[in-house]
């Protein structure tokens, strides 16, 4: 299924890369918003802990796991990480996202601290690239200087999606 047709049924597939306590907490959120989630950790544990967690019973989406990157990201709609906000991590994560994800996939890579243009200018698809600022109630989704219309749009139906007030940032485009 495209972004496009995802977008117009309200459900998309969302890879979120990385198990910790934030990945997990998105996670069942997604989940419980409607989408289709794959959630990657290469630890185990992190897995089973999510598991253990997250009620998909009752839930109109779903929950599956990965423990590599590319099986995570292999249909998603949009794919957000979850690994430490230091420049080696968002670049090794970056390039794996680039290289493994299908060309329709949007990368949502939260950073409070990195420059969403420098992050991008290593894809081979700037204008598939947002990073995102949130909160427990907020998102703030910036898009880079080349992101497309649509790759905001589809970020900004997904932070929405999950019950987030959201603004958008940097990109000329507006939603």
């Amino acid at each position: 299924m495209s972004a496009t047709a995802s977008k117009q049924h309200g459900s998309l597939t969302v890879a979120i890369i990385g198990a910790g306590q934030a990945g997990r907490s998105l996670a069942a959120e997604a989940v419980r918003a409607g989408h289709r989630v794959v959630l990657e950790d290469v630890l185990p544990s992190r897995l089973r802990d999510a598991l253990e967690e997250i009620s998909v019973e009752g839930q109109p989406g779903t929950l599956e796991f990965a423990t590599e990157v590319e099986n995570a990201v292999r249909d998603a709609d949009l794919a957000i990480d979850f690994v430490p906000d230091e420049l080696e991590s968002k670049l090794e994560i970056v390039s794996l996202l680039d290289r493994m994800a299908p060309p329709k996939t949007v990368f949502c890579i939260p950073t409070r601290v990195l420059s969403v243009d420098d992050l991008a200018s290593c894809t081979y698809r700037a204008d598939q690239f947002v990073s995102v600022e949130y909160s427990e109630l907020t998102a703030s989704v910036i898009g880079s200087s080349l992101c497309s219309h649509e790759a905001v749009e589809l970020a900004v139906m997904f932070w929405r999606s999950v019950g987030r007030v959201t603004d958008v940032h940097g990109a000329e485009v507006r939603v």
